[in-house]
């Protein structure tokens, strides 16, 4: 028979999770997106979690059901089924929690909160940040080993998505600084200010003006300010 949870309904997943943080450029947005599609798109999954950390130190979480986001948050303890994937570098699974005693305190917790069994897998972001990215089961039946191939698979790939969202991330906040200079350079400046005053627009949309001009006439951004502000200052014949 084949696994209700099979190649399909995996790659199907993946496609969905490929489709919701192709475009993110928010590295938490991306967190929430991931464990939300996680949590409808498994079967017997309640609520999915993730734990970050950056530098090694806890950086953030996110949880699909806000309720239990202390389970994926290391502030609250750190013995958990997250860091345990995190330091150990492999998958960390727990289908039963009454039978369970590697992490008691967050054990007695998660019982407390309607959480029967835990699949914690290690997610490898970029040099600087990993996680772990956590399903949760409340019925008795709950996870199985099809789960755990699906958890598996689902690390690897939101591995290199949130990777790419790190990645936007950063170029994004380079093209910002890089903005922010051209906007404190003199002609450069000038020009936008005067693009500003003629069409009541902010900075940022006024430099996107003068990009777009430079662009469709094939030459420098400094060589259209120096143009525009040249013929701004020109005299009028009266």
């Amino acid at each position: 028979m084949i696994d209700t949870l099979g190649v399909l309904e995996t790659a199907a997943l993946l496609r969905e999770l490929t489709a919701g943080l192709i475009g993110v450029t928010d590295f938490d947005e991306a967190l929430g997106q991931l464990v939300r599609i996680a949590r409808d798109a498994v079967p017997e999954v309640e609520s999915c979690g993730f734990t970050a950390l950056r530098a090694g130190e806890p950086a953030g979480v996110a949880a699909s059901d806000p309720g239990r986001a202390e389970l994926d948050d290391l502030r609250y303890g750190p013995d958990t089924p997250a860091l345990a994937a995190i330091r150990r570098r492999e998958m960390i699974s727990a289908t039963d929690l009454d039978r369970e005693s590697r992490w008691p305190v967050w054990t007695e917790r998660a019982r407390a909160l309607g959480v029967h069994g835990v699949i914690s897998a290690p997610v490898d972001v970029d040099e600087q940040v990993i996680g772990a990215i956590n399903l949760y089961a409340g019925g008795a039946a709950g996870l199985t080993t099809r789960h755990q191939l699906t958890a598996m698979l689902l690390a690897e790939h939101a591995g290199l998505l949130l990777a790419a969202v790190r990645d936007r991330q950063r170029q994004a906040a380079q093209a910002d600084q890089l903005d922010s200079a051209l906007l404190e350079e003199g002609v450069v400046g000038q020009a936008v200010g005067v693009i500003m005053t003629q069409r009541g627009c902010p900075a940022p949309e006024a430099l996107a003006v003068l990009r777009s001009a430079a662009s469709s006439l094939d030459i420098p951004l400094r060589e259209v300010a120096e143009r525009l502000v040249r013929t701004v200052s020109r005299p009028r014949d009266n």
